[in-house]
């Protein structure tokens, strides 16, 4: 039933220059029951990111002429596409072009070859996180670390009233472990209350995000412990 009412007029924009890959999971995503749209081109994707808004984007790094990344960097510039989630497609050999990615505000990466099903399987777990579950958390309210305070009900956070620029999972990580300040969060159990995945997925996904989160956090990152071999931890001020 879950899955059913997931995808039911649910979006996915597919951006791959390979004509059978593109084909391969039109077909899988659509059997899901979602609504695919699908391009070979990194400028047209921009244009039906831009006019269609899709729910969730998987975007191939390799494209001709506008590449994969340079795509990324654009949809998080444009208010209009910035909180739509990307995942990249990248090559198992091309580690830097996950991290590239990973920093440029993609939410999470699949390398070549991958299983569909598990494409199929890692999508739903990520729309999972998005607006449908807005209303459980509004119910939330508010979280107050400090100067930092994340406004669950808006889906804001700022320091000192200034407004913080995170991607819907930057927000998502702040949240957690502001919420459980002064409890050391594993990376296993980041990648399952953040991203829905078990502790088989790389971490260094978890790594990539808190860097750009410290970053993005400014003064505020003297409010998170990184705790070697173990994981994070916001602490009381």
């Amino acid at each position: 039933m879950g899955d059913k009412s997931l995808t039911m007029k649910t979006k996915i924009l597919v951006v791959d220059d390979e004509p059978d890959q593109l084909e391969l999971i039109d077909i899988h995503l659509t059997a899901a029951g979602f609504d695919v749209l699908s391009t070979g081109s990194g400028a047209e994707a921009l244009q039906q990111a831009r006019a269609l808004r899709p729910q969730l984007i998987l975007l191939d790094v390799m494209l001709p002429g506008l590449d994969g990344l340079e795509v990324c960097k654009l949809l998080r510039r444009d208010p209009a596409t910035s909180s739509i989630p990307i995942v990249m497609l990248t090559a198992r050999a091309m580690e830097i072009d996950r991290v590239l990615g990973l920093e440029l505000g993609a939410d999470d990466y699949i390398t070549k070859p991958f299983s569909v099903r598990e494409l199929v399987l890692r999508v739903k777990k990520l729309l999972n996180r998005q607006p449908a579950r807005q209303a459980q958390e509004e119910a939330e309210g508010q979280i107050r670390l400090g100067g930092l305070h994340i406004d669950k009900p808006r889906h804001l956070a700022s320091f000192h009233e200034r407004v913080l620029d995170l991607t819907l999972t930057e927000f998502k990580l702040a949240s957690i472990l502001a919420e459980r300040r002064g409890r050391v969060q594993s990376r296993e159990t980041l990648l399952q209350d953040v991203w829905g995945y078990h502790s088989t997925i790389d971490t260094r996904t978890v790594d990539t995000h808190m860097r750009r989160l410290r970053a993005k956090l400014g003064p505020a990152a003297k409010l998170l412990d990184t705790v070697r071999g173990v994981g994070y931890r916001f602490r009381e001020p």
